[in-house]
């Protein structure tokens, strides 16, 4: 006889946050302790680990939860609990295809799932448990939409008063409107929440729409206000952007119109999203009391906005420019500013009696020096050529070996783990399938025939969706059903790395793409006549091979990782403050012990060379640019 305990674990989830509550007063808190006391009665012990808690989010949701999928992960490859104890149903989710199918997979790692309220288990063991399952997650689901329609009405009500509905908007302030008497827990009563100018945002806003209206760019409107010093609209952001001058001058509310249910929140994918609604659905008020820009003021700026946009609009016969098409700069989003945090992006100005083209810090740029220091333009070629040589001498063939080594174990564990997806698939078709087939016999019958239909609906609608994920769970491409055509193309596609690197051919933006796990680091430098850029980052070299070749891999394996320097040596610079010099110090020390863990994927006995990117030289220029006339660029 087994006399160990029984280890239980605790979902508890509210839809709604419960912002200035104290925690043991919130409702989740109560179901914990509602969950802990039912399982001592049960006899069960409660481990701290597993009480999974969602606080705020929606029985739609199933993405972006994390104690929900805390739990889910906690399943494989073995629960470290027997039970789960819950409320009721609708704290597992209120939407039915999702929710079952949650259900399904907790019964099927072996927990038993109880809910407290009715002292009762919930199984799957025959059609009826599955009938009363579905009717009562029908329920829950027709439940939340009545609760998404009363926060629609009630939001409504509040547009029509011109009371706030969202957050806060710069320019004004959120005034509360409190009611002459407290609540019954004595604390002042809120009615609504309206909106007061304030003076000294208005002040800014106008001042940008006359910016605007005089003739100022968007860039040069955010530079301005950054040079002044003047707070940005969120007080941790850093600094005025053009975006948020590009939304303060289209937003209607500055002329005195409020205007409402621009947007609508729905479930895609068991996650909440937005659908912008067709404009002959928007709530469009006049609000006189909260006008900032007069009209005369508006319409002298967006005349200049139609202006831009006319001399930019592509010409007669010519296709629109593309934001995703593939960029002819190689290193155009895979760059940050290392002071800043700000991207890397190319621009380009006249150069003498050419064009010049160079990388910098977009925050410098576009927001202006006050936000970032970093006025460093490196030409492009130069600052290209370093980062793929550096890259090329560290695509060694060990690593590349290595990395081919875990690829095929990736594609072993992913094939096995597709058959037992499949399989655990398939019983569960053949399940609903039965269950189909009694539900309509049952509704031959002519009992309960609502109730029947209602559930046989549910049914087919877990049928279909088994269905369609069988049909993604593919076999293998036959090219990689046989391990040495497998390793034979990927030997061949790591060979040729190298060669695209250094050739500068159009795929070695995708290779940098697929290398690097995160953006290269850019630190400028200054030492004496010499000015440069020194660059790092880690990258994963197996996505590299993996993620192009194997469709069953959603990236490469861990471990091998490399750290790109076009420098040796510490790089002091005048730019930088005490936090920079240690941030060096500390580059320094890694650079000396270079994260290139082979050991890891080759049993331990693996060798770690210095990896470094080109010696430095010094590259004079004819004629430099502006920002620092006298100084040549470092290669």
């Amino acid at each position: 006889m087994d006399t160990r305990p029984v280890i239980a674990a605790i979902l508890a989830r509210k839809s709604t946050d419960q912002p200035g509550v104290p925690d043991e007063e919130k409702s989740v808190t109560r179901q914990v302790d509602q969950a802990r006391a039912y399982a001592a009665r049960k006899g069960w012990l409660v481990d701290e680990r597993y009480i999974f808690v969602d606080d705020g989010v929606s029985g739609a949701e199933f993405v972006k939860r994390p104690g929900f999928i805390r739990l889910m992960n906690a399943l494989s490859p073995r629960p470290p609990f027997q039970v789960l104890i819950m409320s009721e149903e609708s704290r597992l989710g209120r939407e039915q295809i999702a929710t079952a199918y949650a259900l399904q997979q907790i019964i099927d790692a072996g927990v038993r799932v109880f809910f407290y309220l009715e002292d009762r288990e919930r199984t799957l063991d025959s059609a009826m448990d599955k009938a009363m399952f579905s009717l009562t997650n029908f329920a829950a689901e027709v439940e939340r939409e009545k609760a998404s329609q009363r926060t629609y009405d009630a939001l409504l009500r509040k547009a029509q008063a011109l009371h706030v509905t969202g957050g806060r908007v710069y320019g004004y302030d959120n005034v509360d409107v409190l009611a002459p008497d407290p609540g019954p827990d004595g604390r002042p009563r809120r009615l609504c929440v309206r909106r007061q100018i304030n003076d000294a945002q208005a002040d800014v806003v106008r001042r940008i729409f006359q910016l605007c209206a005089d003739g100022c760019g968007l860039t040069r409107i955010a530079k301005a206000l950054n040079a002044e010093g003047i707070a940005p609209p969120r007080s941790h952001g850093r600094g005025w952007a053009p975006t948020a001058i590009r939304e303060i001058l289209h937003r209607d509310l500055y002329r005195g119109t409020i205007v409402w249910n621009r947007s609508q929140k729905i479930v895609r994918r068991g996650t909440k999203a937005q659908r912008k609604r067709p404009a002959s659905e928007w709530l469009r008020l006049p609000a006189e009391e909260l006008r900032i820009v007069s009209a005369e003021l508006w319409e002298g700026a967006h005349r200049r906005l139609a202006g831009t946009r006319n001399t930019f609009r592509p010409r007669a016969g010519q296709p629109r420019a593309r934001l995703d098409l593939a960029s002819r700069y190689l290193l155009s989003g895979l760059g940050r500013c290392a002071l800043c945090g700000g991207s890397l992006i190319a621009m380009s100005r006249h150069h003498g009696r050419r064009r010049g083209f160079f990388y910098g810090c977009a925050y410098n740029s576009k927001r202006g020096p006050t936000v970032c220091r970093n006025h460093l333009h490196m030409p492009q070629e130069t600052l290209e050529r370093a980062v793929r040589d550096a890259v090329a001498t560290a695509l060694d063939p060990s690593v590349l070996e290595a990395a081919i080594d875990r690829a095929m174990e990736l594609v072993e564990e992913r094939r096995e783990a597709t058959r037992q997806r499949r399989i655990a698939r398939e019983d569960a078709l053949r399940a609903i399938r039965i269950e189909e087939d009694r539900l309509i016999e049952a509704v031959k019958q002519g009992h309960g025939l609502n109730a029947l239909v209602t559930a046989l609906h549910a049914t087919q609608e877990r049928r279909q969706a088994l269905e369609h994920e069988l049909t993604t769970l593919d076999s293998p491409h036959r090219e990689f059903a046989d391990r040495q055509h497998l390793r034979a193309a990927l030997t061949r596609r790591a060979a040729d790395l190298r060669g695209i690197l250094i050739r500068r051919e159009p795929e070695a933006r995708r290779v940098l793409q697929a290398l690097f796990a995160e953006r290269l680091a850019f630190a400028p430098f200054n030492e004496g006549p010499t000015r440069g850029y020194q660059f790092s980052g880690t990258g994963n070299y197996g996505g590299l091979l993996v993620g192009d070749t194997c469709p069953t891999s959603h990236g490469g394996p861990n471990g091998i990782r490399t750290r790109v320097s076009a420098l040796r040596g510490p790089c002091p610079g005048p730019l930088d403050d005490g936090a920079g010099q240690a941030q060096r110090a500390q580059r320094r020390t890694r650079r000396t012990r270079p994260q290139l863990t082979r050991d890891l994927l080759a049993g331990g006995g693996g060798f770690e060379p210095p990896l470094r990117g080109p010696e430095p030289r010094v590259l004079p220029l004819d004629d430099p640019p502006p920002t620092h006339p006298t100084l040549p660029y470092l290669q």
